[in-house]
């Protein structure tokens, strides 16, 4: 039997004048799993295959200050 844990680091990264605010989120090998403006969070996990983390996921992001790295670890994964 194996015990199956998924991790995602959450990142938020600050734009500048032409690049836009966007969040990165990586796996527990740092292997990006989406990429997508601030703005667009639901759209973004959704096309990224995440939507059932988004409730979750946006409460974290939204709180998140630009430049920090937040582990997260899924209730339900």
């Amino acid at each position: 039997m194996f015990l199956f844990c998924i991790v995602f680091y959450i990142l938020k990264i600050k734009g500048t004048k032409i690049i836009p605010d966007f969040i990165q989120i990586r796996d527990e090998k740092m292997t990006l799993r989406a990429y997508f403006r601030v703005s667009q969070i639901e759209r973004g996990l959704e096309k990224n295959n995440l939507k059932q983390y988004a409730e979750e996921l946006t409460k974290i992001i939204e709180k998140l200050p630009f430049g920090k790295i937040h582990k997260y670890i899924p209730k339900n994964g």
